[in-house]
């Protein structure tokens, strides 16, 4: 039903968006530029001189520029010319400059962020006006490219083989590309006409040129490239690439014991695999992965997660990286998306293929678990199957994971941890009248084998989800567009896996006081919806963004997605304005004020807030921004961990941050996030970022950071007990707990060359958590406890050699005293690793990679910077992985 409503709205819009007479074929309100490439017959050396008669023809030029000066003639001229043959297409750039001497040139590692003098070139090969690639080119030499979607976002992840190169001379200084066709997308014709822009980067001016250059009050990217014609009979090649890898490690760690046979604390290893990417006619390309290795990834930073949920970690492996927003659902068409404690669903994270085991063995003894699953193979087929209309698709099977266990006779035995798995997402998308509106769906099914009994009361046996998005202007102009979703998900198991399920915090089904929802024994199956509608203005300097949305208590798309929140309708409105002039003290400046207020499907409201968010660039290119925020109390239903709800308090916080010219070999910001409670709760979190940069190919960035956290109300533990008849049999136990973490980021980015470097990451953190004032909901719906020691006769005293509390909650009365353990904690963690890259060929890559963990817990709850500070480099508790990676492209 909800579905079938979806496609009605988009269809009225559709209708009142598209006036009589008009042409589908044309935007009448977009006026684009037409430019021409020539055809060469000679050999383009690629040197960055262009010294070749063909660079001799009469430039492309006409520049406008956009910052800092918008509608203003650049400081300097650039020519830019086209070219192509039967193999590529060319492009040159003399990118003139009085002053060479003052070209910022600074190197680093491709798709490096440099504050550097560039030229990018923009091409919409498929000519869709919604997508294409950028390749862009630092006068030092270093590259950056990627994809363009949705008509104004991009992703750098697609790293393509091209050449580039430039040379700094006494006029300025020049670039050279070659880009081949086998790097584009593009289906046969006899004319191609394409879409194309440039754009240049003059650093020590903050200046930004563009051939065609979108006002800042308007929309649009892709859609206002100038057309670039002149190639004919040239046709798509053949796409075919493999990537073979070898790679051979050695692994210490601390983690074994004396007499375990499995370890002794260190191990050698070796693998080897391959990539392949092949052409499936002019507008398919199929990515496939045969036992791969991501050994040289960044490590996940360490954290302290107090709540009931999930940590979301970013994707950092490439196969999955690369192409990754040609799975994005529910955000097309819009160039801003708010959300505010909304709960929307990421359909596919990839970080659930190939993640750790989370089985049990099923025998006591020595165990030897694998550190994670392997993924036998993955494929990936992307690409365009009609004018307009995309297709992207992912497979992936991953292997069933054995621990093995030697119990004391010596007996092994192998315990399945994770079982052989599918995981599978089919993503299409079909836009209409140039881009104007667009229409798609998805579905994802992870399907796993539970070969063996034990293993259906751990895992689901699986997990579906399909739905349906799209968007549509409402008027002619493209000033306003509504966005939408709608899902449907249904996972599958044992019935006890199913009361897991309904018990687990992103459900909580055996809440005493939810009257809409029941916990089920008997289910083997739970489903549910969700979707959201929302309405953008795209363009001009009032900013209007609002949105309404449901996610159903019983769906659930985490076996292949990402999802924290449930039983949750969602609602906001924002409201802003931006000046884009210069005023004399700021360069820019806006606001913006939103509200935003969720119920559950009981009707009960469990969150509210009311923003006022503020931001300036100054003259002088120093920045500030902020925000002011007030929560007023409202319900939670997570508070009591399944158990009844409970009212929290109201609530205030800021933040505030500024930062200094980028562009400096110093730069530096500051910021602090104060807060607090009326209940008595405060945070305070201080942070700071300096980046130095002593030479061209040299940055370092430290990135320090304070929280002092204190809660008045941190849930402790759940205690069944029949005489708590006020909060339905159960006692909710809740402390205070005064938390202070600090830790810092450091990377060290050194580049030898655009295709040799060298990166260094490091991550240590202290985490430290007092608790105290240990007291029980008193009742429902309230913000008031029953403290241990002090209310109802109740006694709490604590032995330090077990590490336990026991309470006695009514003192002489009937209730059973119990025991907790103590949740003081204080966690050092760190974690680095070195990743030498070299690429030695084009496509071809050598690794040398280094990575290290440690972590310390002594000394609970109690904070001592030295003495913890110490702590962190104890390796009593460590890990070093040490690895080599070869890996080389062949291509035709």
């Amino acid at each position: 039903m909800k579905l079938s409503l979806l496609v009605l709205v988009f269809s009225v819009a559709n209708t009142l968006a598209a006036p009589p007479g008009d042409d589908p074929d044309v935007d009448s309100t977009l006026r684009r530029p037409t430019i021409s490439a020539f055809r060469v017959t000679d050999r383009i050396r690629i040197d960055g001189v262009l010294d070749e008669g063909e660079w001799k023809r009469e430039p492309i030029s006409g520049f406008t520029q956009k910052n800092p000066t918008e509608g203003a003639p650049p400081s300097f001229r650039t020519d830019v010319w086209v070219l192509y043959d039967d193999e590529a297409v060319y492009v040159g750039a003399k990118l003139h400059d009085p002053n060479p001497d003052s070209i910022v040139s600074r190197i680093g590692r491709r798709d490096a962020d440099l504050n550097a003098d560039w030229f990018y070139v923009g091409i919409d090969s498929y000519h869709d006006r919604r997508t294409g690639y950028f390749f862009g080119v630092y006068a030092s030499g270093s590259v950056n490219d990627g994809t363009l979607y949705n008509d104004e976002w991009d992703d750098n992840s697609w790293d393509g083989i091209w050449e580039a190169e430039t040379q700094i001379n006494a006029d300025g200084w020049t670039a050279e590309m070659k880009i081949p066709y086998s790097q584009l997308r593009f289906p046969t014709q006899e004319a191609y006409t394409w879409g194309i822009n440039f754009v240049r980067q003059i650093e020590r001016l903050n200046e930004e040129d563009y051939f065609v250059m979108v006002p800042k009050k308007e929309s649009g990217w892709v859609s206002r490239f100038a057309d670039l014609t002149g190639i004919v009979n040239i046709s798509p090649p053949a796409r075919v690439e493999f990537l073979p890898y070898v790679v051979s490690g050695l692994h210490r760690t601390s983690d074994f014991t004396e007499g375990d046979p499995f370890h002794d604390g260190s191990s050698l290893t070796g693998n080897v695999g391959g990539d392949l990417k092949l052409g499936l006619g002019s507008n398919l390309t199929l990515n496939a992965t045969i036992n791969p290795d991501f050994g040289q990834v960044e490590v996940d930073p360490a954290v302290v997660n107090l709540s009931q949920f999930e940590t979301f970690y970013e994707e950092k492996r490439p196969f999955f990286v690369e192409g990754s927003n040609l799975f994005d659902f529910g955000y097309g068409g819009a160039n801003n998306n708010w959300g505010f404690n909304s709960g929307n669903p990421t359909f596919f994270y990839s970080r659930r293929i190939g993640r750790s085991p989370r089985g049990s063995e099923q025998h006591d003894g020595f165990v030897d678990y694998p550190d994670g699953t392997t993924i036998l193979g993955a494929g990936k087929l992307t690409g365009k199957i009609g004018e307009n209309w995309s297709l992207a698709a992912l497979s992936a099977v991953t292997q069933r994971e054995y621990a093995t266990v030697q119990t004391d006779d010596g007996t092994r035995y192998e315990d399945v941890v994770e079982p052989l798995a599918s995981y599978n997402i089919l993503r299409s998308q079909k836009e209409f009248d140039n881009g104007r509106q667009g229409l798609g769906f998805l579905g994802t099914a992870a399907v796993r084998n539970l070969n063996e009994p034990y293993l259906e009361n751990q895992f689901n046996s699986s997990g579906l989800a399909a739905g349906i998005d799209g968007w549509t202007n409402i008027d002619p102009d493209r000033t306003y567009v509504i966005t939408g979703w709608a899902a449907v998900s249904g996972i599958s198991g044992s019935a006890a896996r199913m009361v897991d399920i309904q018990r687990s915090p992103l459900h909580y089904y055996q809440r005493p006081d939810a009257g809409h929802v029941t916990l089920d024994s008997s289910r083997t199956s739970l489903s549910g919806y969700a979707g959201r509608v929302a309405i953008n203005k795209q363009k001009g300097n009032f900013k209007l963004n609002t949105a309404f949305g449901w996610v159903s208590p019983g769906f659930d798309v985490n076996d292949m997605g990402f999802l924290f929140r449930t039983d949750n309708i969602n609602m906001h409105l924002v409201l802003g304005y931006r000046w884009y002039d210069p005023d004399g003290f700021f360069r820019s400046k806006g606001f913006n004020a939103a509200t935003f207020r969720n119920y559950d499907f009981g009707g009960n409201k469990v969150d509210e807030g009311y923003y006022l968010f503020y931001d300036g660039t100054f003259m002088n290119y120093w920045g500030v921004s902020g925000n002011l925020a007030y929560y007023p109390a409202t319900l939670d239903r997570n508070a009591t961990r399944g158990g009844p709800l409970m009212m929290n308090t109201n609530r205030y916080s800021a933040y505030i941050e500024g930062w200094t010219d980028s562009r400096s070999v110093v730069s530096y910001g500051l910021g602090i996030g104060p807060g607090r409670s009326e209940s008595g709760g405060y945070r305070v979190s201080p942070y700071a970022w300096i980046t130095v940069r002593p030479s061209p190919g040299v940055q370092v960035r430290f990135t320090p950071q304070f929280a002092r956290d204190v809660t008045i109300a941190q849930w402790v533990s759940n205690r069944e007990d029949p005489t708590a008849t006020a909060t339905y049999g159960s006692r909710h136990v809740f402390g205070k707990i005064d938390q202070r973490e600090l830790s810092a980021s450091v990377r060290l980015d050194w580049t030898f060359s655009p295709k040799f470097s060298l990166q260094i990451y490091v991550q240590p953190l202290i985490a430290v958590g007092t608790y105290s004032d240990f007291k029980e909901l008193r009742s429902p719906r309230s913000y008031s406890f029953n403290r241990y020691g002090q209310d109802n006769g109740s006694t709490i005293s604590y032995d330090e050699s077990a590490g336990e509390y026991t309470v006695d909650p009514d003192g002489a009365g009937s209730a059973v005293p119990f025991t907790f353990s103590n949740p003081d904690f204080n966690f050092k963690s760190l974690r680095g690793n070195a990743v030498l890259r070299w690429e030695f060929l084009p496509g071809s890559t050598a690794f040398l990679v280094w990575t290290h963990s440690n972590y310390n817990v002594d000394h609970p709850g109690t904070f001592d910077f030295g003495r913890d500070f110490g702590d962190l480099f104890n390796n009593e508790n460590f890990e070093d992985v040490f690895l080599i990676k070869i890996a080389y492209w062949i291509h035709p």
